[in-house]
C-alpha cells in the first residue's frame, strides 16, 4: 500500500531541506555517508516454499556491482504489494516498473542487496493469507532469508527492516532463521495486537478494523485501495507479476487463491476478551502478538533498533516496553511524527510540517545500524543500549540508557471543585461532578489511530470539543514542568448503566485558551479489575489483563475504582500555561460505542473518601 506514497512523497518533499537538528550521536551530519553507487537494477521472480507455495520477490541490487562481489542484504516483508505495475510505456532498457522507493533506492546505493517479498497470500505470492504473521508466513521469511545466504552475491548476512505490518514481519524474522537474520529494524509497529490497536483498554477500534480490511481486500483483488488518489490511480496498473510472467497467467492464478484470504473485522468485531478466539480461527491475537515471540527473539540474539512515535497508536509504547523486556541489544527511538514518519505531528507546531530527523537523516541513522551488525563495523558511536526521545512543545530530543529516565518523580493532581485541579488532596466529606456520556464527542479523524492508514496526525484547537467533555483544569503552571512516562488515572465513579468506556486526555491549556492534545488512554468498564498475576510482559501501568476471568461487569449505583494507565508522551508544560484532564464516554469516529443503547449518567467523585486524581510523571 504505502509503495505508490512513499514513491510520490520523494518527489515533493526535498529531504535536505527540513528543519535544523542536533542530536549529537543520533542524526549527526557527520555520521552521513555518501552513496557508493548512482543507482540500482531490480529483478523480480518466485522462490518455492517447503510446501509448493511460490513466494514473490524483488531483488535489488547495486548497478555496476564488480564481479565477485558480496553483499549483506536487507529484507522488506510485505501485505502490501512489494512492487507496482505502472500503465507507462516502458523506456528503451527499463521495464515500467516501480519499487518501493527512498528504503531501496537508498540501501541499493549504500552497497546493500534489498529483498523485497510479498507476503504468502499476497500481492503476486500464491496460496492464502490466513491471519497476520501466521506460523506459515513467519516460516516463508526464514526460507527468504536462507536463499538469500545461498546467492552468488551474499555475504551471509541479512537484516529486515519496515514500517507497520512489515516492521512486526521484520522483526518475526528472527525467530525463523536465527543464524542468518541479524538485525532488524522493525518501525511503528504493535508490541500487543489486543492492546496496542484493535482493543485499546478493552474497546474495540471497529474504525481501524474495517478501513484496514477495505484496504487489504482491495489489494488481495489486485486493485488499489480507496485511499489511493485518483492520479496515481492513472500510473498503477496494479502489482508487479514476476519477470517471467509475460502473459500475467501466474499472477492471475495467485489473486484467484487471495479470495478466502481472512476478513478481518469479522474475524473480530465479536471479540471482547484477550483470550477470545478469533472468528472461526484457532487462535487469538496474543499468538499474533510479538511479545508472545519473547524466547524465540531472545534466542536469537539479533540486534533491534525500534522507533516509534508519541503521536503514532501505541507505537512508542512499544518501544518501552520492547526496551524493557527483550535483553537484546537495543537501539530505540521514539519521535513525534505520523505513521511512517513522513510529517511532524507534534501538536505544538503546524499540521504536516517537516519530520525531524528528515527522511534522509532517518535512513542514515538505519544504515549506521546495519553496518554495525551486518558489515561488523565497529562503530562504537552506535551503543547497544540506548533510547532517543523526543520531548515536544520543547522539541528537543534526549537520550537515556534507562526508563523511565533519571529524575522522574511522580506528581498527583485532585480533581477538586469548579472542575479544577490541586495538588491539595480533598479535604470535604462530599464532593462530586456528574457527566452524561456524549455519543458526538471525538478526536477526528486526523487522530493517533487513524494515522495506522497513511494518514497525516492533526489534532487541532479541542477547546471547543471539551465543552463536550467533563474537564479539570489547574491554575497556571509557576514554572515550566516536563511530563515524561506514564500518566496514571484514578477515577471513583458511580454508573447508571452495567458498563461503559471512559476516556481520559491529558491536555495542556495555553494563555490564549487553545486547548493542545498531549496524550490519552481508555478502559472499557468490563475490564477494570486490576491483574494481580504477573504481566506478560514488562509494564509500567496497572496490569489489567482484558481475560473472561477478570470480566467484571459495573453495579449501578455502587461507586467503583478505576485505575488505568494514559499512554506514554514527552512534553514540556511552559510556565504561565494549565494542565487540563479531560474526560469523555465515547470516541464516535475511531472506536465502538459502550455500552451500544445506553446513555450512562455517571458520577465522578473528588472527597476525602473517594479521591480521583492523575499521577504524572514529572522530570527534573
Amino acid at each position: 500500500m504505502r509503495v505508490w506514497l512513499r514513491k510520490l512523497y520523494k518527489y515533493y518533499v526535498n529531504y535536505t531541506d527540513n528543519q535544523s537538528f542536533d542530536l549529537g550521536e543520533f542524526g549527526a551530519a557527520e555520521h552521513h555517508k555518501a552513496p557508493q553507487y548512482e543507482s540500482v537494477t531490480t529483478r523480480s521472480l518466485y522462490v518455492t516454499m517447503r510446501d509448493g507455495i511460490k513466494i514473490a520477490i524483488d531483488v535489488v541490487l547495486p548497478q555496476g556491482l564488480p564481479v565477485g562481489a558480496r553483499l549483506p542484504a536487507v529484507m522488506i516483508l510485505t501485505r502490501y504489494w512489494r512492487s507496482v505495475a505502472l500503465r507507462l510505456p516502458a523506456q528503451p532498457g527499463k521495464a515500467a516498473q516501480a519499487n518501493r522507493g527512498p528504503i531501496v533506492d537508498f540501501f541499493g546505493s549504500h552497497g546493500y542487496a534489498v529483498v523485497i517479498v510479498d507476503a504468502r497470500g499476497s500481492g503476486a505470492s500464491f496460496g492464502q493469507w490466513s491471519s497476520p504473521w501466521s506460523p506459515d508466513e513467519i516460516e516463508d521469511y526464514g526460507e527468504v532469508a536462507s536463499w538469500i545466504v545461498h546467492q552468488s552475491w551474499s555475504d551471509g548476512n541479512v537484516g529486515a527492516m519496515g514500517f507497520s505490518y512489515e516492521g512486526t514481519a521484520a522483526q518475526l524474522s528472527v525467530t525463523a532463521d536465527q543464524s542468518a537474520v541479524k538485525a532488524v529494524v522493525p518501525e511503528m509497529i504493535e508490541f500487543d495486537v489486543y492492546t496496542d490497536i484493535l482493543f485499546p483498554g478493552g474497546i474495540f477500534n471497529e474504525w481501524f478494523a474495517a478501513a484496514w480490511n477495505d484496504n487489504n481486500v482491495a489489494l488481495d483483488k489486485n486493485k488499489l485501495p480507496g485511499l489511493v488518489p485518483w492520479y496515481l490511480r492513472l500510473l498503477v496498473e496494479g502489482v508487479r507479476p514476476v519477470d517471467t510472467d509475460k502473459d500475467r497467467q501466474h499472477l492471475k492464478e495467485a489473486v484467484s487463491q487471495h479470495e478466502n484470504n481472512l476478513d478481518v473485522h469479522n474475524a473480530v468485531k465479536d471479540v471482547v476478551y484477550r483470550d477470545d478466539r478469533v472468528g472461526s480461527l484457532n487462535v487469538t491475537l496474543d499468538e499474533c502478538s510479538v511479545f508472545s515471540y519473547k524466547d524465540k527473539i531472545e534466542q536469537s540474539h539479533a540486534a533491534i533498533f525500534g522507533w516509534g512515535s508519541w503521536l503514532d497508536a501505541a507505537t512508542a509504547d512499544t518501544v518501552i516496553r520492547r526496551f524493557l523486556t527483550f535483553n537484546n541489544p537495543q537501539r530505540a527511538v521514539i519521535g513525534a511524527w505520523d505513521h511512517v514518519a513522513e510529517h511532524h505531528g507534534s501538536p505544538y507546531l503546524p499540521p504536516k510540517s517537516p519530520p525531524v530527523p528528515n527522511q534522509e537523516t532517518q535512513l542514515q541513522e538505519s544504515l549506521r545500524f546495519f553496518d554495525k551488525y551486518l558489515r561488523s563495523n565497529d562503530d562504537d558511536s552506535v551503543p547497544e543500549r540506548v533510547l532517543f526521545y523526543f520531548t515536544m512543545g520543547e522539541e528537543t530530543w534526549k537520550t537515556t540508557s534507562v526508563w523511565p529516565p533519571t529524575g522522574m518523580i511522580t506528581q498527583r493532581w485532585y480533581f477538586s471543585p469548579g472542575n479544577s485541579l490541586s495538588l491539595e488532596p480533598p479535604t470535604a466529606a462530599t464532593g462530586a461532578d456528574t457527566y452524561t456520556a456524549d455519543f458526538e464527542a471525538t478526536t477526528g479523524t486526523l487522530n493517533r489511530w487513524h494515522t495506522e492508514m497513511k494518514k497525516p496526525v492533526v489534532y487541532p484547537d479541542r477547546a471547543e470539543m471539551d465543552r463536550r467533555l467533563l474537564t479539570y483544569t489547574s491554575p497556571p503552571m509557576s514554572k515550566d514542568m516536563e511530563i515524561t512516562g506514564y500518566p496514571v488515572i484514578t477515577l471513583y465513579v458511580t454508573s447508571t448503566a452495567e458498563d461503559g468506556a471512559f476516556f481520559v486526555y491529558l491536555e495542556e491549556v495555553d494563555k490564549t485558551g487553545k486547548v493542545i492534545y498531549i496524550t490519552e488512554g481508555q478502559l472499557r468498564a468490563l475490564h477494570r479489575q486490576v491483574s494481580t498475576e504477573p504481566p506478560p510482559y514488562k509494564m509500567q501501568v496497572p496490569y489489567h489483563s482484558f481475560k473472561s476471568k477478570d470480566g467484571l461487569p459495573l453495579v449501578p449505583g455502587e461507586v467503583t475504582e478505576l485505575t488505568f494507565g494514559l499512554l506514554p508522551t514527552s512534553a514540556l508544560i511552559r510556565k504561565g500555561h494549565c494542565l487540563r484532564i479531560a474526560i469523555a464516554g465515547h470516541d464516535k469516529d475511531t472506536f465502538t460505542r459502550i455500552p451500544s443503547k445506553e446513555t450512562p449518567v455517571i458520577t465522578f467523585a473528588r472527597n476525602k473518601k473517594f479521591a480521583s486524581f492523575i499521577t504524572l510523571p514529572v522530570v527534573g
